[in-house]
């Protein structure tokens, strides 16, 4: 076999020397504190007899699509699907990807233009910024969730004379942000940041990966939430999170998916999803819709766990609860702690967050029970500097 290149090397040993060598776990029969998998939708058995059920209907026993969906991929299932979505979201069109890191690398690759502005949270998730890299666009951060910076970037980009010193107008301006961050799990204000885009004239896309399903009463995210569907340029829809599948929508209107089939990458060069996994799609779209007592329920669970640590998150409900352990050693010592008390939590370490930020990051989902929620808190408390240093 071919030695591994010396430069390769250094960078792994680096990734050593820091604490942040990256490796994949083994399972574990830990309690569930750090899945996405909100809703117990992974793991429902309902869901997944359905799906064999709809499979066996509709006598598709392919086991996989066969081609990119502009070939021989486009099978019947994913027209069924993206209509009941775009139905359910209350949106013109939705277009089917294969994770939510293609959509997003689809998108933000192929829609800004050259003369083209992006706007982004500084928070923003990896695929967007990847997307966003891979863009003729020029782009600007703004400070998390900090309405007042984004407008002072818009009022950059606005007509003024030539003598004002200001930045050449562009084509289309785009505000970037999520509905609820992955690893902070706080929300942005989306009312001001929509009256923002109507003001200068900008097109708004949120990414919703982590409120679809536990965010509205149907789970339906937080634009729909606010009543701003009608406003926004484009929502990413992610499956892998509450729905407990995979692969991402994007919606928006009918000529944005037209134009996403005719110049998104990600979607144009690749295999479409299989039949089973366009199944599993529609069957949990459907189940949640059915079942939106789970998601009270699930709202229950979560307020459980921040009542109980009031004086960290007060009114902040969301899926996602982090406490800040600053170092990639001490993060990861915490960890094994409080995973030797039995929880399966995980240490969110440098690079993936910036140095001095590293963190445990927590989840609660539907099938937390209450005994276990106590029992977690209990150990989190037991650690002072998680108390004394927390992220929201």
């Amino acid at each position: 076999m071919m030695s591994f290149p010396d430069s390769l090397n250094k960078k792994l040993a680096l990734r050593e020397q820091n604490d942040s060598l990256r490796k994949l776990p083994s399972p574990s029969k830990l309690i569930d504190f750090s899945s996405n998998d909100y809703l117990g939708f992974a793991k429902n058995e309902d869901i997944f007899h359905q799906t064999h059920a709809l499979l066996l209907e509709r006598n598709l026993k392919s086991n996989g699509a066969t081609g990119s969906r502009l070939l021989s991929g486009n099978h019947v299932l994913y027209t069924e699907t993206e209509d009941y979505i775009a139905q359910f979201h209350q949106t013109e069109a939705a277009l089917i990807f294969n994770s939510g890191y293609d959509a997003n690398l689809g998108f933000f690759s192929s829609v800004p233009q050259r003369n083209d502005i992006i706007l982004y949270d500084e928070l923003c998730h990896a695929s967007i910024r990847d997307g966003i890299q891979m863009s003729l666009a020029k782009s600007y951060k703004f400070n998390h969730n900090d309405v007042s910076d984004l407008e002072n970037l818009l009022l950059k980009f606005q007509p003024a004379p030539e003598t004002s010193g200001r930045n050449p107008q562009p084509d289309n301006i785009f505000i970037v942000t999520e509905s609820i961050f992955s690893m902070d799990g706080d929300s942005p204000d989306l009312e001001s940041i929509v009256r923002l885009a109507e003001k200068h004239n900008a097109y708004v896309v949120v990414d919703e990966a982590h409120a679809l399903g536990v965010v509205g009463e149907n789970g339906e995210g937080l634009v729909q939430k606010l009543k701003l569907q009608d406003k926004v340029f484009a929502r990413i829809m992610t499956f892998g999170k509450a729905l407990g599948c995979h692969g991402a929508a994007i919606l928006g209107s009918q000529e944005l998916k037209t134009y996403l089939v005719n110049f998104a990458r990600s979607f144009i060069y690749t295999t479409g999803l299989s039949p089973h996994s366009m199944a599993t799609i529609l069957v949990s779209y459907r189940y949640l819709a059915n079942n939106t007592s789970l998601i009270q329920d699930y709202y229950c669970k979560m307020f459980s766990f921040v009542l109980q640590n009031a004086h960290n998150y007060h009114l902040h409900i969301a899926p996602i609860y982090t406490f800040l352990v600053p170092g990639n050693k001490r993060a990861k010592e915490v960890a094994q702690i409080i995973q030797q008390n039995g929880f399966d939590v995980k240490a969110i370490l440098s690079p993936t967050v910036p140095e001095g930020k590293e963190r445990i990051r927590i989840c609660i989902h539907s099938y937390n029970s209450q005994d276990e929620i106590v029992a977690l808190v209990k150990v989190l408390q037991s650690f002072d500097d998680l108390y004394s240093k927390k992220v929201l």
